[in-house]
């Protein structure tokens, strides 16, 4: 019997990104002097995380940053067989979060967006996945059990954060991030791009 073919698959991308070591600690020291200057910072899914503001994307580290994995997000535009010649591709908005011992990130998803992502500047072991929710609505009402989860059949797929560990997704699929059980900070750095049809008026 041949294998099921697999429509409507949900795509996550992730890679390490070569080389990030010394973007790290770049990276490492613009986000500890914004969370200095912003010691409140903004609530969203965080919980008893810090969350900052979004970055200036004119500073020159973001820059920096964002020129390092122009390649993965290149290749995410491929694999999608996405029009770019008539789409502007954009990061509106690029933000992180800093979970301590105990905190995690409710579930929720990124609106208003195509692509989304997590990028790992601190990751401890024991930090915390990154959890991802089946996005279809009908395994939600009915979904017989499983002896053991594959591909097919589950529901919920995790990612365990490295530093330098590259994760994009479709900004529609729900995700949360579990506790933090290690004595270190979890640095992530998080991002949405869009695209839009070069004839759009806004």
């Amino acid at each position: 019997m041949s294998s099921p073919n697999l429509f409507f698959s949900t795509p996550v991308w992730a890679t390490k990104i070569k080389d990030y070591l010394t973007m790290n600690e770049k990276i490492y020291s613009y986000i500890k002097n914004l969370e200095n200057n912003d010691k409140q910072g903004v609530v969203k899914s965080n919980v008893k995380g810090w969350h900052s503001k979004n970055f200036s994307l004119k500073d020159e580290t973001p820059k920096e940053f964002i020129n390092l994995i122009s390649p993965n997000i290149n290749q995410v535009f491929k694999d999608m067989d996405w029009d770019l010649e008539n789409q502007i591709t954009k990061i509106t908005n690029m933000w992180t979060i800093i979970n301590r011992k105990g905190a995690a990130n409710d579930r929720h998803h990124h609106g208003n967006s195509a692509i989304s992502a997590a990028y790992y500047v601190k990751a401890p072991e024991n930090c915390g996945k990154i959890v991802f929710y089946d996005p279809r609505p009908a395994p939600i009402y009915f979904h017989p059990n499983a002896r053991s989860s594959n591909s097919l059949n589950c529901q919920v797929n995790a990612i365990t954060p490295v530093e330098g560990l590259l994760v994009l997704f479709p900004s529609y699929l729900d995700h949360s991030v579990e506790a933090n059980n290690s004595n270190e900070e979890r640095v992530v750095i998080s991002f949405n791009i869009s695209l839009t049809p070069k004839n759009h008026i806004s």
